[in-house]
């Protein structure tokens, strides 16, 4: 594991990813693959569709779910600083979650709950087991109209963002019941978001400031936040959807046969949130997230702990998970603390050809990263088409299925 790529292998892993751009099928992307400290970059296609620019290695992309693993670093450095634990009830810091009730089903009114059966803790956020989260059905629960009617934006696509602050969003958040009893099972996203509060809360500051005097300064991340300031505009990417699926994500009009425009530049991300989310909300570029992960391929990197890191990769997925969600977790997928992480007791080469490897996450604006201990591969891609669906998109499958054959045996 200590060499990097062939030469070959890295052209071949170039030209692959510049098929997807010259086709149109995505307007711009960069991509990045570090081995054996062998560091190399690829970029593709344009800022948006119509300019004649070519993307560059700076650009900066909205991140998405990408978030969540760094909202889990800031979680762990308040851990290591003893300001709490993991099995630290939440109520002191977020008493909005201090009596929480549960859905005696999950088409039952609002109002047909049992108590819970304990106290929702640290570990149950970030391990997304706090009893709340996606639930995948054609039917309009009541649960659902009602998290719609709160505009909470968390049983669903983040965009456009919520207008409330973090208290307000936190009080709508406690006023629902739970979907399960805490620890019961992985419900996936808005323990991300309600760990972004709590870190607030517990620090005593903004959660924005938090990650950027905690995490994006010791690394070095310059361009990782929840906004673009001006200065930095003509590097931020436009964002877009497939045209029949961009009814889902807030598109505002059609920017070409394949493509429906949902975000510009000067749009959603121009100016700070009313709520920093820490499940979605970050924009970033391949440099920053390359800090990042090299920050965890190196044990902490100093930042945190063997021990902390050790911690965030141990799976915390059962059976009935894998058995209820098989869409999410697949064959080979488990979940750690705010990421995915390598399923317990599965051979670490046992990803399909196409599928990342390793730990790290997905975001649905099109962006993905994985540390793979077992070959030494780093792999992160940043795109600006958004996925519709838990299956990689064909840029995504071939950036791994190339990324691996690059490299040097």
């Amino acid at each position: 594991m200590t060499g990097g790529f062939t030469d070959d292998g890295l052209a071949a892993l170039d030209a692959a990813l510049a098929r997807h751009t010259a086709s149109g099928a995505v307007p711009g992307l960069v991509a990045l693959v570090a081995r054996g400290g062998q560091v190399h970059i690829t970029t593709a296609g344009h800022p948006s569709l119509g300019d004649d620019a070519p993307i560059g290695r700076d650009a900066i992309f909205r991140i998405a779910s990408l978030t969540k693993p760094v909202t889990g670093v800031a979680a762990m450095l308040l851990i290591q600083d003893g300001a709490m634990a993991l099995d630290d009830p939440v109520a002191p810091w977020l008493p909005e979650l201090s009596e929480p009730r549960v859905l005696r089903s999950y088409d039952a009114e609002l109002s047909d709950t049992v108590p819970a059966e304990r106290a929702i803790t640290v570990e149950d956020l970030l391990s997304f087991r706090l009893g709340f989260g996606s639930i995948f059905t054609p039917k309009p629960l009541p649960i659902l109209e009602a998290e719609q009617a709160l505009e909470l934006k968390t049983l669903g696509p983040p965009w456009p963002p919520t207008r409330h602050t973090p208290d307000q969003w936190i009080a709508a958040f406690g006023s629902l019941p739970l979907l399960d009893q805490p620890g019961e099972r992985f419900r996936y996203n808005t323990g991300a978001t309600l760990t972004g509060i709590l870190i607030e809360r517990v620090a005593g500051a903004p959660f924005a400031e938090v990650l950027s005097k905690r995490v994006f300064e010791p690394l070095g991340m310059t361009d990782t936040a929840f906004w673009v300031p001006s200065g930095k505009m003509g590097r931020f990417t436009t964002m877009y959807a497939p045209s029949q699926a961009a009814r889902h994500f807030g598109g505002s009009g059609a920017d070409g046969a394949e493509l429906t425009l949902i975000d510009r530049p000067d749009g959603w991300y121009a100016v700070p949130p009313s709520l920093p989310d820490g499940a979605a909300g970050l924009v970033s570029t391949i440099d920053d997230i390359g800090a990042f992960a090299a920050m965890l391929a190196a044990d902490g990197g100093g930042l945190l702990s063997p021990s902390s890191v050790a911690l965030m990769l141990r799976d915390r997925a059962t059976a009935r998970d894998r058995a209820e969600q098989p869409w999410f977790f697949g064959e080979h997928l488990g979940w750690g603390l705010a990421m995915s992480v390598p399923a317990d007791g599965v051979a670490p080469d046992a990803a399909a050809d196409g599928m990342p490897r390793g730990y790290g996450w997905e975001g649905g604006s099109g962006t993905a990263w994985r540390n793979d201990p077992a070959t030494g591969l780093t792999g992160i891609l940043l795109t600006q088409r958004m996925m519709t669906s838990p299956e990689p998109p064909p840029v995504a499958r071939d950036f791994w299925s190339a990324a691996y054959a690059a490299i040097a045996r």
